[in-house]
């Protein structure tokens, strides 16, 4: 992790966060959802992120007339051959980044649906693999909604994690500044090497899935669900879906820590990236600004925790 940091430090800065987030769902398969307004380097961190891990990425700019085959590929006749044959989309990368996927109709946005969930594409009968390690960064502006689609419950329930990309803090915007006037090209990437290899990620991978959980953790996830669903301001809470992903979200981070099991700390720390998405609020409590993140610190608050 601090290898990856140094490298993508580089490029980026501030937004140490958001990039260990990207490490702990790729160390747990999962996908990540960004969300921030435009300019504060959403694109720039998954670019940066995926050459330090030394990983293949290609991006795809969603707009309204994105059309499934876009991204996943399609049949094309061939002339030579009298045959047709499959161009791959490019979904077939290891880091996809979806540039404002909020800005396609749903039908594209559930082109992903499979890949994200099965790790191939299906198309005239014939399911093709994705590479492995496979990982889609999604980024979506929360404040303009001209033109958007909203992603349906069963798109948002496949992305692991939800991270919030904020503005800078003064000295970190300085120090952003300091490295464009220094000639810095936000395009070229240049001085971003790579920190680690495909090979060590799957290893990481797997050691993370053998991270231990005690039966007292597992009864504390729960315990976190149950109480999300019975929060008065929430019409839908934490599905064992929600629990399963947070649970690989933890062994990741604790693996990440040196840690052999999941402690309550580790479950907390990944509880509001996890779920902050998951949860569907009452229409009365957003009235009254009550937001996912609130709700979240509520119940942790109330739940016992185990010794």
């Amino acid at each position: 992790m601090h290898r990856v940091r140094t490298e993508v430090d580089k490029a980026v800065i501030g937004q140490a966060g958001t990039v260990t987030g990207l490490l702990v769902a790729l160390l747990a398969r999962g996908h990540v959802l960004l969300e921030g307004v435009p300019g504060v380097a959403k694109t720039l961190v998954v670019r940066s992120f995926a050459r330090a891990v030394g990983l293949d990425t290609k991006r795809v700019q969603f707009t309204p007339d994105l059309m499934p085959g876009d991204v996943t590929g399609s049949l094309v006749y061939d002339a030579r051959t009298g045959e047709f044959e499959f161009r791959p989309g490019p979904v077939f990368t290891s880091i996809l980044l979806a540039d404002e996927i909020n800005r396609t109709p749903p039908k594209t946005q559930a082109a992903l649906l499979e890949a994200m969930e099965e790790r191939q594409v299906s198309a005239d009968g014939v399911s093709r693999a994705l590479p492995d390690p496979f990982l889609v960064a999604a980024t979506q502006n929360p404040v303009e909604h001209e033109g958007t689609y909203t992603l349906p419950e069963a798109q948002l329930d496949r992305f692991l994690m939800k991270l919030v990309v904020g503005m800078p803090e003064r000295d970190a915007e300085v120090s952003v500044l300091r490295l464009h006037a220094d000639g810095f090209s936000p395009r070229l990437l240049t001085g971003v090497q790579s920190a680690v290899s495909a090979q060590e990620i799957r290893a990481a991978q797997d050691a993370a899935d053998r991270v231990q959980v005690t039966d007292d953790v597992l009864g504390y996830v729960v315990d976190l669900a149950r109480a999300s669903r019975q929060s008065p301001s929430v019409e839908l809470g934490a599905s064992p879906r929600a629990s399963t992903a947070l649970l690989a979200a933890a062994k990741a981070w604790a693996w990440l820590n040196a840690q052999a099991a999941v402690t309550p700390d580790h479950i907390q720390t990944m509880l509001m990236p996890v779920w902050r998405h998951r949860l569907q609020l009452r229409p009365d409590a957003q009235m009254e600004g009550v937001t996912a993140d609130a709700v979240l610190a509520s119940v942790v608050q109330q739940t016992r925790v185990p010794i």
